[in-house]
């Protein structure tokens, strides 16, 4: 599953708000840490020999100690870390970094060092989680504070939800939950929504259509109950406190997020993509409404094999020290 985890890093305390899920991931599937710190050139100031090689080396140091200290305290916890400083474009490079290294799960903010903004996401957060083709874990920064001095293995996913559309596809996520809910003694809640269908835009709609309705919606209940019956029986869910909710509602994503807040969810996890999802995008469309409007923590399980790429020439890697 992930053994190994990479989590970028800025020196941010908005950055640092994911060690305490690295340290909680890392302990549910023993998996190797490796802390990674991007340093980006300031092209702007040519005319001083292209660059200041001097405070340039002070920064890659003072990266260097930042990443060292974390890592130190990873391991006073009795668990695998290291460390990567890597000169380069930040999203490319930790996207590049993420498939030459074959890492199997990306921890990330949903913001760092710009600071929070009006968006679900930052830029640099974007352009990673559509590009990095693993599976991601996103933290919502303006939920927590600095980490950096507090690492423990405290932090518990007491509660977490997994919608599912009843597709073999979406169950992807379900043994990698099913390995985190036994770590963690997790209440795991599978729900399914049944949408109330589309019909014909008739002002009032006519009886024949509210009787259509309501006999699809039944037949569809009907079905997600047995669905629902049926995972809960599963073998690999065994010793598992497992909670199915059935919920009808014209909006899934809508009765979802409410569900997740009513519910005090601690983490959502779901499958990159579920019945409808196309393999030409990266994320279904539910997957896409948690990563913008989501407000806990989102594990998304990616589901499609990795595409080799060739590096683009204008974003090389050098100068990469690792320890």
């Amino acid at each position: 599953m992930f053994d190994t985890i990479l989590v970028p890093l800025d020196g941010s305390q908005l950055a640092d708000c994911v060690l305490p899920h690295v340290v909680a991931i890392s302990r549910s599937f023993d998996a190797e840490i490796i802390l990674l710190r991007m340093l980006e050139k300031n092209q702007a100031g040519t005319s001083a020999q292209m660059f200041d090689l001097l405070n340039w080396q002070i920064n890659k140091t003072k990266s260097a100690l930042y990443l060292e200290k974390i890592r130190t305290r990873i391991r006073e916890l009795k668990m695998r870390a290291r460390t990567a400083v890597v000169e380069g474009l930040v999203a490319e490079g930790i996207i590049e970094y993420a498939q030459t290294q074959g890492m199997k799960l990306i921890i990330l903010s949903s913001h760092g060092r710009n600071g929070l903004t009006q968006w679900g996401i930052s830029s640099i957060t974007q352009k990673i989680i559509l590009s990095a083709q693993t599976s991601l874990l996103i933290v919502r920064a303006h939920q927590y504070g600095s980490y950096t001095d507090k690492l423990s293995t405290n932090l518990l996913y007491r509660r977490i939800l997994v919608p599912l559309d009843g597709s073999q596809r979406a169950e992807n996520v379900l043994p990698i939950i099913t390995q985190l809910a036994h770590c963690h003694k997790s209440q795991v809640h599978l729900v399914h929504v049944v949408k109330t269908p589309e019909m014909a835009r008739q002002m009032p709609p006519a009886p024949e259509d509210v009787d259509l309705t309501n006999r699809v919606i039944e037949r569809n209940r009907e079905e997600a109950v047995n669905y629902l019956e049926q995972l809960k029986s599963r073998s690999y869910l065994e010793g598992i406190d497992v909670h199915t909710h059935l919920i009808t509602s014209e909006h899934a994503a809508v009765a979802l997020h409410q569900f997740e807040e009513q519910t005090q969810i601690d983490l959502v996890a779901l499958n990159a993509h579920g019945f409808s999802g196309n393999h030409q995008w990266p994320y279904g469309s539910m997957v896409n409404n948690f990563i913008l409007y989501g407000k806990v923590p989102l594990l998304i399980v990616q589901d499609l094999p990795y595409k080799q790429e060739p590096t683009p020439p204008e974003l090389p890697l050098i100068n990469r020290t690792e320890k």
